[in-house]
């Protein structure tokens, strides 16, 4: 029996943005259960250092591969350089995104597509190669592999703008409605491969992208209104969801959103009667 702190022991994972927030923690986790982890990051080396640092101070397995999700040759590079590293591939997260905020009538055509450009098409160009990894390693096994459970597991990093309209940031909140159809579909179109698909929605998160608030006793005060739990969630709580939907513990999960957010979904305005 496989020990329950090394349950993704032998597995190879790749993380994409993971030099920081939400993808470093979930690097970091991943390796702490036994995995192999490709730690990517698209500008900042020296944060990507760290977190392999981190990873094998802590007996951990990592390597560093810079990629920018949003260009296809590049993604292609990072999935070429897993396997020759590795060998294989058995988790994708795809994490990378970012926020470039605007009111609408102000929004320029650069802003809507970066952002729709990383969160959107990136995350397309990552699971198309991770599935063609998936479905090769298949093909390319010499005996028959009876086993029920899944050849390769996706998550895909959402938000709670996949269902929560966002003004201001309708780049951002349209990119994560995108997600969600395009997790439900792919995952409908590879299940019959054995391919699991799902994705986490993360409402307010403890990360660098929105210290302004959370470090601002005032309006962090304003923000837990929206959060009927009363705390603000840590890169942790999405790294532990985002570890149980690469696990076999969840191998009957396939097609599904899972909502990291205290309750922020619940439309808390209507507590009090509304």
């Amino acid at each position: 029996m496989i020990d329950a702190q090394q349950k993704l022991q032998g597995q190879v994972a790749i993380v994409t943005g993971s030099s920081s927030g939400i993808g470093k923690s979930c690097a970091i986790y991943l390796a702490s259960l036994g995995a192999k982890v490709v730690v990517n990051y698209a500008s900042n080396l020296e944060e990507g250092q760290k977190v392999v640092k981190e990873i094998t101070e802590s007996g951990g397995t990592a390597i560093l591969v810079k990629a920018d999700v949003s260009h296809e040759e590049e993604v292609k590079a990072m999935f070429n350089q897993t396997i020759s590293t590795f060998g294989k591939l058995d988790i994708l997260v795809s994490n990378a995104g970012l926020q470039q905020d605007s009111s609408f009538l102000e929004m320029t055509l650069e802003k809507w597509q970066k952002v729709i450009d990383v969160n959107l098409t990136g995350q397309f160009l990552c699971c198309r190669e991770a599935a063609r990894q998936f479905v090769a390693q298949e093909k390319a096994k010499t005996e028959p592999d009876h086993s029920e459970l899944s050849i390769g597991k996706i998550v895909l990093m959402s938000s709670v703008h996949d269902i929560i309209p966002w003004a201001g940031h309708v780049n951002y909140a349209a990119s994560k409605g995108g997600v969600m159809m395009f997790m439900k579909s792919i995952s409908q179109e590879l299940a019959p491969h054995k391919i699991r698909v799902n994705s986490v929605s993360p409402g307010a998160i403890k990360t660098t992208i929105n210290k302004e608030v959370w470090s601002d006793p005032e309006k962090y005060k304003g923000l837990l209104q929206l959060i009927p739990y009363k705390r603000i969630g840590t890169p942790l709580d999405v790294a532990k969801a985002v570890a149980f939907l690469v696990s076999d513990d969840s191998d009957y999960v396939n097609g599904e959103t899972l909502y990291i957010d205290g309750g922020m979904t619940l439309y808390p305005e209507f507590a009090d009667n509304g």
